[in-house]
């Protein structure tokens, strides 16, 4: 091989190496895409077939603009711009894979069942997008792609805590709330006390309101604007629930805010950069 041709070749003026820097760049997004162990900057270089030299500065530049990550051994990762741009262009049943091993850990530090839901655009409705289940014989459990309504559903009132007023009020005008249990809240001035609850601590809380016996808890998701992207779950039967309220509550937080840093959003508390 003829290296004098490579040196050439990189000397080339800044109209043709635009492309090829572009081209490059996306030949490593590509590859880390579907490398979720990630990549060294050795492993990379043989993958795509681009010089070290070239990688380095490339690798350089991704990592400061956040498109990537580096972990303290060396490996580069997608990074929280990258994600979050994938995330606006979209459906979120595309980027909950990215979320899924939250679940996993939930489900092993409470042993009840792991979900992950979001509201139907244009709809007074949640849907779930992915669960974990609990390993215990008796658990809570939902079909994916499954609907619900906002009043009885733990992931419903979520949402409805972060509606405009405007919206709020007119949701209370004209849905229909039905009455499932004895608990379930369908007056309006019952689900305002209920959203002012919510809005204190940023988690939600239902108790035998859908189905008598299980219980869930469920905290927010933000996106890179602060907006509620999704709701992380955790629901059980209401005994067990009850029994581990402050555990389940500490690591549902935990795991909503993890989830949220994972996909490039931004935590209210948190100042845009």
């Amino acid at each position: 091989m003829n290296t004098n041709s490579l040196d050439k070749a990189d000397r080339q003026p800044t109209s043709d190496k635009g492309p090829r820097s572009v081209e490059r760049i996306l030949t490593i997004l590509e590859t880390l895409a579907i490398t979720p162990t990630g990549a060294t900057l050795s492993e990379l270089a043989k993958t795509t077939c681009i010089p070290k030299s070239s990688m380095v500065g490339l690798l350089t530049g991704l990592t400061r603009q956040d498109c990537l990550k580096r972990d303290t051994s060396g490996r580069y990762f997608l990074g929280p711009r990258f994600i979050t741009l994938a995330m606006n262009t979209n459906t979120n049943q595309e980027f909950v894979s990215l979320i899924h091993p939250n679940l996993v850990e939930l489900v092993n530090k409470t042993g009840e069942t792991a979900i992950i839901a979001s509201l139907v655009p244009d709809e007074y409705l949640v849907t779930f997008l992915d669960k974990v289940e609990s390993p215990s014989s008796i658990r809570y459990t939902v079909t994916i792609g499954e609907r619900r309504e906002l009043h009885c559903t733990v992931a419903g009132k979520l949402f409805l805590t972060y509606f405009p007023q405007k919206q709020f009020d007119t949701y209370l005008k004209s849905s229909r709330r039905k009455k499932f249990t004895e608990k379930t809240l369908t007056g309006k001035s019952e689900l305002r006390s209920a959203i002012e609850d919510i809005q204190k601590d940023r988690i939600a809380r239902t108790f035998d309101e859908r189905l008598v016996g299980a219980s869930a808890l469920a905290a927010p998701i933000y996106s890179a604007n602060g907006t509620v992207l999704a709701a992380i779950m955790l629901a059980g039967p209401t005994e067990r629930m009850n029994k581990n309220s402050e555990k389940n509550e500490r690591l549902v937080l935990q795991s909503a805010r993890e989830s949220t840093h994972l996909l490039g959003g931004k935590l209210p508390e948190e100042k845009a950069i």
